[in-house]
């Protein structure tokens, strides 16, 4: 697959019936593992791994290491979510990126062993026709935080930064409306005391590509792929300049950006989590056991290469 011309490999995804993307010779492997994270085979029964495409690592972290660090995190997030409880702080985590970044897998990470009770994620649907014709943060301000209180929003307002702007979905005006007004939004969350913490999930290109592959031909993952991403597989540039726009925008001091690099998923899930939790300042912390986030993986957009493996690419 890695030597295929990326633009056949794009019209099969759109054109094949799943039947004849396997009968090419495709096939996942891992599906049904608790670990959640299948691998492509290619028709030549080799391993697909366009994870190397830009990536700072030449293995991907294993099993073990990664059950045994995972454990330790999500331990460090419960003291969290006890100090977030007991002293009526509110955490919200923004959660955006590319289609297929691994978003989700990370978010049910952060969720596995939290108290729901003090803990919620808000995935919104496309806005109805009441919702378009109210204020455009005014759907998102109705699922903030209360004291006590962590929400992670699985996509936010910041589709209109990028999802609405590449897909036509809203009007020169409301974009640059939205532009204007986010700034100052964000400013209000944080004068009022919620800690707002914004997450880029990068992945290269090819690896986008052989996830949607997997989501077409695995049963349990077909409902991922929505007209929609297969529609923004000609539009990876558009995307990559309106991913660079909302970071020059929107990059400000009280509510930063994040990058995190996702070509490894579970690398990058246990970044994310180490990096969320380096911003809390919760008792009894393990700063010995906690450690220091990656900066190959994870950080500000003018530190961490977010396109590397991102950046243009000839088809």
């Amino acid at each position: 697959m890695n030597e295929r011309p990326l633009a056949d490999l794009i019209t099969s995804l759109r054109e094949l019936t799943d039947e004849e993307l396997m009968a090419h010779g495709f096939a996942v492997e891992g599906t049904f593992d608790e670990i959640d994270d299948p691998v492509l085979i290619g028709p030549d029964g080799v391993p697909v791994e366009t994870w190397r495409e830009g990536y700072p690592y030449d293995r991907r972290i294993t099993r073990d290491e990664y059950d045994e660090t995972k454990r330790m995190l999500q331990i460090e997030l419960l003291k969290a979510q006890t100090w977030i409880k007991d002293t009526n702080q509110r955490l919200v985590v923004l959660f955006e990126g590319r289609d297929a970044a691994g978003k989700g897998g990370t978010i049910k990470r952060f969720m596995e062993h939290l108290n729901p009770r003090g803990a919620s994620v808000v995935a919104l649907a496309a806005p109805n026709e009441r919702e378009r014709g109210q204020w455009y943060f005014q759907r998102y301000v109705a699922h903030l935080p209360t004291r006590g209180e962590i929400v992670l929003f699985d996509r936010s307002w910041y589709n209109r930064a990028v999802v609405e702007r590449v897909m036509g979905f809203c009007s020169d005006e409301e974009y640059q409306e939205f532009m204007r007004e986010v700034p100052e939004f964000e400013q209000m969350l944080t004068r009022s005391g919620i800690k707002l913490v914004k997450l880029w999930f990068s992945v290269s290109r090819r690896e986008q590509v052989t996830r949607f592959v997997i989501r077409r031909i695995d049963p349990v993952r077909q409902w991922k792929l929505s007209p929609t991403d297969l529609a923004s597989l000609d539009r990876w540039d558009d995307y990559s300049d309106a991913k660079e726009e909302m970071f020059l925008r929107t990059h400000i001091g009280n509510a930063p950006w994040t990058v995190v690099r996702t070509n490894d998923k579970k690398r990058g899930r246990l970044e994310a989590l180490r990096f969320v939790l380096h911003q809390l300042d919760y008792p009894d912390k393990a700063h010995d056991l906690l450690g220091l986030p990656d900066p190959l993986i994870v950080g500000p957009p003018e530190v961490v290469a977010a396109e590397a493996g991102e950046r243009r690419v000839q088809a």
